[in-house]
C-alpha cells in the first residue's frame, strides 16, 4: 500500500467501481496521467458483457470480484448508482484500511454517510458532467478534513486527466454545482434543440440546421472565453437597437427566460439536496 504522504514513485493503485458512462470515462483519462504507471489502474464491474470488453483494454485490468482489488487500492473511486451505495460499503468495509482515500461520484451521498458505511475517513465527493467524456469536463469536489495537501492535490490531478476541477468549500456546494455544471450540459442541449427546430421551421435541413446552431454555440463559448467580458456586455455587442438581436433578446425578457433558467437550475440543485437525504 502506498502512503501518497511520502512517496515519490508512481506505484499507487487506483480501483474504478462500476464500469459505467462516467466510471470509464474516469478510468480512461487516469490511464492517461503521469501519476500513474501501467495497468496501475483497476476496473470493477459486475456485468459479464462489460468485463469482456474492459478485457479488451490492455492498459487496465479487469477485476469481477471486490475482494480481489480492494485492499490493493490506494484510490477507490466509486461510480455506482447512490442505490447501490450502502450494499457496497457494507461489502469493502472488512476489506479497507485506513490509508485509503475514496473517491465517490455518486450523487445526493455524504461524506458522512461514506464514512459512517466504510469506516474510512479520506473521503472525497465529487460531481462531475458529461464533457469529461471528450476531456472537457468540470468536476466539483470537496474533500473531508482528514485528506492532506499532497493527497488533494494527488486527487485533484486525476480528476483533471477529464477536463478541470473546481475545489468547493462545502458538500452544499457540490449539490449546488450539480444544477449548474452537473445537469448544464442538459440545459445547453435544451436550448441547442430548440433552436435546431426553429432553424428547420425556417425551412433549413437538419444537417444545415447541426451546423449553423453548433458552431454558433461553440464560437460564442470561445468568445467568451478568450476575453473578460461578461456575457451581458457580448449581448450589448451584438444586440443593437432596434434590431434583429435585440428583438430576440426582448422576446426572452418578455417570457421571463432568465428566470426560468434560474428556477430550472435551482430544481436540479434542491433535487440533489433531497437525494442526500433520501440516502
Amino acid at each position: 500500500m502506498v502512503n501518497l504522504k511520502t512517496t515519490n514513485t508512481y506505484t499507487m493503485k487506483v480501483l474504478v467501481i462500476g464500469a459505467g458512462n462516467m466510471g470509464l470515462t474516469y478510468a480512461e483519462g487516469m490511464s492517461k496521467s503521469k501519476l500513474l504507471k501501467r495497468k496501475n489502474i483497476m476496473v470493477l464491474d459486475k456485468s459479464e458483457e462489460k468485463l469482456e470488453a474492459l478485457n479488451q483494454i490492455d492498459h487496465f485490468d479487469a477485476f469481477s470480484d471486490l475482494k480481489d482489488c480492494v485492499p490493493e487500492a490506494d484510490i477507490i473511486f466509486v461510480a455506482v448508482k447512490p442505490y447501490h451505495a450502502e450494499a457496497l460499503f457494507k461489502t469493502i468495509k472488512p476489506m479497507v484500511n485506513s490509508q485509503q482515500i475514496v473517491i465517490s461520484i455518486m450523487a445526493g451521498v455524504t461524506i458522512a454517510s461514506i464514512k459512517e458505511h466504510t469506516g474510512l475517513h479520506k473521503i472525497v465527493r465529487a460531481m462531475p458532467n458529461l464533457p469529461a467524456k471528450i476531456g472537457k469536463g468540470l468536476t466539483s469536489y470537496v474533500i473531508s478534513p482528514e485528506v492532506s495537501r499532497i493527497e488533494m492535490l494527488t486527487v485533484e490531478s486525476l480528476l483533471d486527466t477529464t477536463g478541470k476541477s473546481l475545489q468547493v468549500s462545502n458538500e452544499m456546494r457540490i449539490d449546488a454545482s450539480t444544477g449548474i455544471s452537473g445537469s448544464g450540459p442538459a440545459y445547453v442541449f435544451y436550448f441547442m434543440q430548440s433552436m435546431m427546430e426553429a432553424a428547420m421551421q425556417m425551412g433549413f435541413s437538419k444537417n444545415e440546421s447541426t451546423v449553423l446552431v453548433s458552431q454558433t454555440f461553440s464560437g460564442a463559448v470561445e468568445l467568451f472565453k478568450q476575453s473578460n467580458l461578461s456575457p451581458n456586455s457580448w449581448m450589448e455587442r451584438v444586440a443593437s437597437k432596434g434590431g434583429t438581436t435585440r428583438a430576440a433578446l426582448d422576446s426572452m425578457e418578455d417570457n421571463n427566460v432568465n428566470e426560468l433558467i434560474k428556477e430550472a437550475a435551482f430544481a436540479a440543485f434542491n433535487r440533489a439536496v433531497e437525494l442526500g437525504k433520501e440516502h
